[in-house]
Formats: structure tokens, C-alpha cells, sequence
């Protein structure tokens, strides 16, 4: 089953990155936010993926054109052509990336529904690139499967903005930063969905997965939802990147399957 991964946006809220690469490409730990999902589902056993490409698509075109020789010791032979021995460091050998260029203003419908020539299976995964989460992505398969509908959209929690504070009279008795509300869903972004939902979708830039096709198939009675109470994060604010990149380097990233 393949991977779809939505990197096309421009990335507006994080604009002290994002206005000199996309965002996926914003680093955690010295890493791109896109090579942290992916690792996400490679943990799982799922790595073969399509990067729906939009603003800024070339950066990450030359990442992955590059990926050999930035995360690899390697050796040359100079005044010959293609000699290059790379000596393996880096984990990802198995990894099958397809780069589709679907224009810089597609919508996220849109995006899907021009890359779908590279989805020859029944069913197929898609999510944003720029979310992390500790979600087991073979129950949410094995959820999606035993729904039997079209699409499965997973339902997160989201952080608090303020911080969280238990009083007792005057006496603060626990704070704590920015905690996951524990009451109320909203959209995490990890989907799985039959091929039939390519049927929905347009390839007219205006196309959103999110407004008409899941509006559609919840009018339908053909989306499930699976329901993550663990650790979700998104990065639409620097804040946000800031506080992914701390929870790293404390090695406290809950994301982190591999």
C-alpha cells in the first residue's frame, strides 16, 4: 500500500521558514518534518511514496536526487565519470519515492487526484507533511479494513494554547504547558481510503479534499473514523516547530517508532 504525502502548500503561518523552503522541508533534529513521517510509516512497514509537489517542489526533489550522497560516506575517483562508491550509512535503503509535480495553487483534492496514476492498489494511505504522531498505523489499517467503507479519516486531540492550571483556593496545585484537550476530535490528517474515492476528487485546482469529497462520503454513511488519544502535532507556527525540536533533542519524541 502506498503512501501519499501532501507537501505542496505554502506554509503562510510559518513564514520566517517557509518563505526560503516548503514546509515539509523545515527541520527537526537536523531532519526535514517529511523524513520524520516517512520514518513514521517505514516503522510500519509501509515505504513506498508519492510526494504530491507544489510550492517549492524542487527542494525536495533535490533532497531525495541528493539523498545518497548527504547521508552516506562515500568515495570518488576524480577525472572519471560515475565513479562513486558509496559506503551505506543511513537505514532508509528500501525506501520508493515518486515525486509528482501538481502545481503550485491545486487544492489538497486536487493534488491526490493527479498523482492517483501512481496508485495501482485497492486502497491507499495519504497525510499532510507537515504532522508527526505516535499513531500505530497497522491498527489503523487493520480499523479502516474492518469499517469496510471508502475512507477512514483519523480523529486527534489537539494541544491546548494556553497552559493548564489546577487550583485550590489560592494554591496552585498543578500547571501544566500546553496540554492535549481531551475532549473534542479534529481532522489529524492520517486517511486511508479505497481507490473508489478517486471518483470524488477533480483535477480543478479549486479542488479540496476536506469541503465536497468528505463531506460526500460522511453524507454517505462511508467514512469511519479512527480515534487517537496519543501524541499529535502539527507545525503551523514557529512555536510549534520549536517545541518539536525541543522534545527531540530532550530524546522525548513520542513519534519516534524506528
Amino acid at each position: 500500500m502506498k503512501v501519499m504525502i501532501l507537501c505542496g502548500g505554502r506554509g503562510t503561518r510559518l513564514k520566517e521558514e517557509t518563505e526560503f523552503r516548503p514546509k515539509p522541508m523545515v527541520e527537526v533534529g537536523g531532519k526535514p518534518l517529511l523524513w520524520h513521517i516517512m520514518k513514521i510509516f517505514s516503522a510500519f512497514g509501509y515505504r513506498e511514496f508519492v510526494m504530491c509537489l507544489g510550492y517549492k517542489g524542487n527542494m525536495i526533489k533535490e533532497y531525495f536526487l541528493n539523498y545518497e550522497a548527504m547521508n552516506n560516506d562515500f568515495t570518488v575517483q576524480l577525472g572519471t565519470q560515475n565513479k562513486i562508491q558509496f559506503h551505506s550509512n543511513h537505514e532508509e535503503k528500501d525506501w520508493k519515492v515518486t515525486l509528482v509535480d501538481t502545481g503550485e495553487e491545486s487544492g489538497t483534492g486536487a493534488r491526490i487526484k493527479k498523482a492517483s496514476r501512481y496508485i495501482e492498489d485497492d486502497q491507499f494511505i495519504v497525510t499532510y507533511g507537515d504532522g508527526v504522531a505516535d499513531i500505530n498505523i497497522t491498527d489503523l489499517i487493520t480499523r479502516h479494513e474492518s469499517a469496510g467503507k471508502i475512507g477512514t479519516i483519523t480523529g486527534v486531540h489537539p494541544a491546548s494554547r494556553f497552559g493548564e492550571l489546577l487550583v485550590q483556593g489560592n494554591r496552585v496545585l498543578k500547571f501544566h504547558e500546553k496540554p492535549q484537550v481531551r475532549e473534542g476530535l479534529i481532522n489529524g490528517g492520517f486517511f486511508v481510503f479505497k481507490k473508489a474515492f478517486l471518483g470524488y476528487l477533480r483535477e480543478d485546482d479549486a479542488c479540496l479534499m476536506e469541503e465536497g469529497p468528505l463531506e460526500e462520503l460522511t453524507a454517505q454513511g462511508e467514512l469511519s473514523a479512527y480515534v487517537h488519544e496519543g501524541f499529535w502535532q502539527c507545525v503551523d507556527t514557529y512555536r510549534e516547530l520549536e517545541f518539536l525540536n525541543q522534545l527531540w533533542k530532550k530524546g522525548q519524541a513520542p513519534w519516534r517508532k524506528w
